[in-house]
């Protein structure tokens, strides 16, 4: 087995020269290129100076998720704070300022090769293994174990942390868990759903209200900063909180102070903050759902978690762990056909780990002694009904281009819907379609002249 890639984009310099031999003595083969459009399907990790000319940071990360790069180091020659907490929050892991710290750098890198070499070898066993547990998730792919090194970092720290992501990836599990490695892990977890409560009991739901304060306030109550103090408050779907309690939420943040409705004294806030959304912070404060000084207060430490399309091997181990709840449960002991894991590991999942319980779930019931493709629910189809067909040996750029025409079609051009469909922001899914209409993708042969 040939040891994992690392793939550095910078000119070369003394730091390059120092970086490759740094890389080299953990373990990694190790390439140089001024081009960060160079392809390279054997590359795990990337290097990537922020000051090359005309890079696009943005498009570069997203190419280097699909091509199943684990691990996006930036550095730079000066810190550009704002550029590089974008860039994290799109899915790169690290930044730093050349010159390097090697006595830093070596441990990480060391760490990030073992993880590279298991993903090669979870690729080779076809044995569905026990998962990884940390805190409340499992999961052992390469971007989990990213997510575990990123939360074991935070979680002693009283840093607000917002975790982004589709719906389903498992945000409340991962706030859980950052709350139980905390320093206040023996003070109370509370979790807000923003948009579960109504418009007109929401600061009342949030700060507390006196007796008589309002029409059917028959006691004091005691809200959720009250109730969690000394412990952490998660605000699950921040950008489904009203506007107008946003800026209250934000003077809470900054001030620790806060009353409740009705009342006239002050009550001091002592309390983890930890928020998540599924929509992009971007849109969201363009639409005016989310305030972008209550997005950067929140975003000290923005954390985004990976679909479960993305997390590699983790569908089977997920599966065999719900089947083994339920086994557990029942006092059954049903097992799963190999036809049915396959059929599983074809579908994308948009509605992620949430979505695959939910198939589980289903099919376990079904079942009798195993679990057969005809127990798993109808997951291979697009809304409406229609099916994407696509030929053995097509090109991935085709058969994606396929897929987001035909998810856009499906939902009556409703870029939006499609979009969450797809599991992807609606910028991306703008990129793409502005790409298509720029000319036919690489094999097309249908519009080409």
């Amino acid at each position: 087995m040939s040891n994992p890639r690392a793939r550095i984009f910078d000119q070369p310099s003394e730091h390059t020269n120092a970086l490759v031999a740094l890389l080299e003595s953990v373990g990694f083969d190790v390439v140089v290129s001024t081009d960060p459009a160079a392809h390279d399907a054997n590359a795990r990790v990337w290097f990537l100076d922020m000051d090359l000319p005309d890079i696009n940071l943005a498009a570069l990360i997203e190419t280097a998720s699909h091509q199943g790069i684990s691990e996006v180091f930036l550095m730079a020659d000066e810190d550009d704070a704002s550029r590089v907490r974008q860039a994290i929050a799109q899915g790169a892991t690290y930044f730093f300022c050349k010159p390097f710290d090697a006595d830093f750098l070596r441990p990480l890198l060391a760490d990030v090769f073992e993880e590279a070499r298991h993903t090669v070898t979870l690729q080779e066993d076809q044995d569905i293994e026990p998962l990884d547990q940390f805190g409340e998730l499992r999961g052992s792919s390469t971007k989990m174990r990213k997510l575990y090194r990123l939360l074991r970092k935070v979680a002693p720290t009283d840093t607000s942390v917002l975790l982004l992501g589709e719906s389903g990836t498992g945000k409340e599990l991962v706030a859980r868990s950052l709350h139980q490695m905390s320093e206040v892990a023996q003070g109370p977890f509370l979790a807000m759903n923003c948009a579960a409560i109504p418009k007109d009991l929401f600061e009342s739901e949030l700060f507390g209200h006196e007796k008589g304060s309002f029409s059917g306030a028959e006691r004091r109550h005691a809200g959720f900063f009250e109730r969690a103090q000394g412990g952490t408050l998660f605000f699950d779907e921040l950008a489904e909180m009203p506007i107008e309690l946003q800026a209250k939420l934000l003077r809470v943040l900054e001030t620790g102070a806060y009353r409740r409705v009705g009342g006239e004294a002050d009550l001091h806030s002592d309390v983890r903050i930890i928020a998540a959304t599924n929509r992009e912070p971007e849109s969201a404060i363009a639409d005016n759902l989310l305030r972008e000084d209550l997005y950067y207060r929140v975003a000290r430490f923005p954390i985004r978690l990976p679909p479960l399309r993305e997390r590699e091997g983790d569908i089977a181990g997920l599966t065999q762990f719900f089947i083994d709840a339920h086994n557990e449960k029942s006092g059954q002991t049903i097992t799963l056909s190999a036809a049915a894991l396959a059929q599983l590991e074809q579908h994308s999942w948009p509605g992620n780990v949430r979505e695959l319980r939910s198939a589980i779930e289903q099919a376990y019931i079904l079942a009798d002694a195993e679990i057969l493709p005809e127990h798993l629910p109808e997951n291979d189809r697009l809304a409406g009904g229609e099916v994407l067909k696509i030929s053995v040996g097509e090109s991935i750029d085709d058969a994606q281009r396929k897929l987001i025409l035909a998810t856009l079609e499906a939902n009556g051009d409703d870029k939006q819907a499609a979009a969450d469909m797809l599991g992807m922001s609606l910028r991306t899914l703008y990129n793409r379609l502005n790409e298509y209409e720029e000319g036919p993708v690489a094999g097309d042969k249908s519009n080409a002249e």
